[in-house]
């Protein structure tokens, strides 16, 4: 693989997330911003993700003693050097042509874990080649969506064991896409030479004539949506954690415990699905509060400062995901762009912490957030 990113400075005036979104706009084309920043519908659950963040408050201690403290955490056997992953996304390609590479770079240079999604486009052979050997980098993990081929699923499965990837997430939360009006206002479509290449070879569905009295949803576009099943077809699978991505209900994450699974992550999807979910930050305490400590809990959506990050760890998540903001990095300045935005939210991570009197992550806790 001798595909290495482009080293290119960070635009003037680039000091935060919303910095890096603002500057997007101007770079990313109608098309690849509909796509990327789009969420479902009113965009309702998009907007919420972000107002749980905001609403939530802090409560500081004074005068501890912070020599020493550090941002570390455990996840899955592994000590991270923060809890800030990548979450998956596609496509990446349109934000940047270095794509996916140059986010696993980013992503080592900065021991932030990566998820990298099933829909890339590069291969996910030269993104593990890319960050193997990187002795600080953090996880790597695999995305997955499910496929109506098994044999298909199968050899995918194994082409990310051979690769080097350490996880499995199985997105769980979009057995079809959402309404997405954006996209439809701006007639989303891939740019030529960008494609879904780890899905390359899938055969063709099998054709499902319908009569008339039958939904093409339920009838034809559901007929091959994973069920718990097919969890359990997976465990016999692969041999290595899974984490199912998208659990909103209480239930369902007990479900996941219950099977053995190796983490889940409570996210919306980023407001990409069904419009009007709650926000992930308001649903998390009762996910917690049913498996807390039985397996890791991640957080994923709307986070966009250190304070949020620190503020998921006191609602007891094992770690968070960010998506957009990193595309927005990566759209600014490629590698160094994606870079930068995660030393930001680790910069501003550290910072909270120190004034929220906390050395480490451990010291964080329900008592950091303020009660009325």
């Amino acid at each position: 693989m001798n595909h290495i990113p482009a080293v290119q400075p960070i635009p003037s005036g680039i000091v935060t997330l919303a910095d890096h979104e603002l500057h997007a706009r101007s770079v990313l084309d109608d098309n690849a911003w509909a796509y990327f920043s789009g969420g479902a519908a009113d965009e309702i659950t998009l907007r919420a993700n972000r107002s749980a963040w905001d609403e939530m408050q802090l409560s500081p201690r004074v005068l501890r003693n912070l020599v020493g403290g550090n941002t570390r955490t455990q996840l899955l056997g592994r000590t991270l050097a923060h809890p800030i992953l990548l979450a998956p996304v596609a496509f990446q390609r349109m934000a940047h042509p270095d794509g996916e590479v140059a986010t696993a770079y980013a992503a080592a240079m900065q021991g932030a874990g990566l998820v990298l999604s099933t829909q890339a486009s590069m291969p996910l052979e030269d993104v593990a080649q890319a960050v193997l050997s990187e002795a600080q980098r953090g996880p790597l993990w695999f995305q997955f969506y499910f496929q109506h081929d098994r044999g298909f699923m199968r050899e995918l499965i194994q082409r990310a064991e051979q690769a080097g990837y350490e996880a499995i997430v199985v997105t769980v939360d979009a057995p079809s896409s959402g309404v997405r009006d954006r996209e439809r206002r701006a007639e989303f479509k891939l740019p030529p030479g960008i494609s879904a290449v780890n899905l390359a070879g899938l055969p063709p569905a099998p054709p499902v004539y319908l009569a008339p009295h039958q939904s093409r949803m339920f009838d034809a576009l559901l007929a091959t949506a994973p069920t718990w099943s097919d969890i359990e077809w997976l465990q016999g699978v692969t041999r290595l954690p899974i984490l199912l991505k998208g659990v909103m209900h209480e239930d369902d994450a007990r479900l996941a415990s219950q099977m053995g699974l190796g983490g889940i992550i409570v996210s919306n999807h980023g407001g990409r699905t069904l419009d009007t979910m709650p926000a992930t930050a308001a649903v998390f305490p009762r996910i917690h509060e049913v498996v807390g400590g039985a397996l890791p809990i991640l957080l994923d959506g709307g986070i966009r400062r250190g304070t949020d990050v620190l503020k998921a760890i006191a609602l007891g998540a094992s770690a968070v995901l960010i998506g957009r903001p990193y595309v927005w990095g990566l759209a600014n300045a490629g590698a160094m762009g994606v870079s930068h935005v995660l030393r930001l939210l680790r910069d501003e991570l550290e910072i909270a912490m120190a004034l929220c009197g906390c050395a480490t992550l451990d010291e964080v806790s329900s008592a950091t957030l303020f009660k009325r």
